[in-house]
């Protein structure tokens, strides 16, 4: 599906991680540790290793409830952005997108659903 679109399995990997990248440096003034995206039919998995914002790291330490709703609006927010920028830059027909993120570990995992074509 995604050579047949984009001719380079590579080349779309790159551009996704790009994207990712992208919205975490706007969102976090800082880009991810570290980064791999595997494509799967019609489904795109990334799995990345963040550094924590030090404000929220501090402030986690005395309201975890608080930090807990910051990290989750954060989460919706980076997942409306992304969507967009796949839709605007790849022309990707995103369905949704999912994402999870500990903030213990800094580990995060995030899937993009396509629509698929009707048959």
């Amino acid at each position: 599906m995604w050579e047949e679109q984009f001719g380079s399995e590579k080349w779309i990997k790159q551009q996704i991680a790009q994207l990712y990248n992208s919205v975490n440096q706007e969102m976090y003034d800082v880009g991810v540790k570290t980064l791999k995206v595997e494509l799967l039919q019609h489904k795109c998995i990334i799995f990345g290793e963040h550094k924590r914002v030090p404000a929220l790291r501090a402030l986690e330490q005395r309201n975890e409830a608080l930090t807990s709703q910051v990290d989750a609006a954060l989460v919706d927010e980076f997942k409306k952005r992304l969507h967009q920028l796949l839709v605007q830059e790849l022309g990707l027909p995103v369905r949704t997108v999912l994402k999870d993120f500990d903030p213990v570990s800094g580990a995060a995992a995030t899937v993009i659903y396509l629509e698929e074509k009707k048959r």
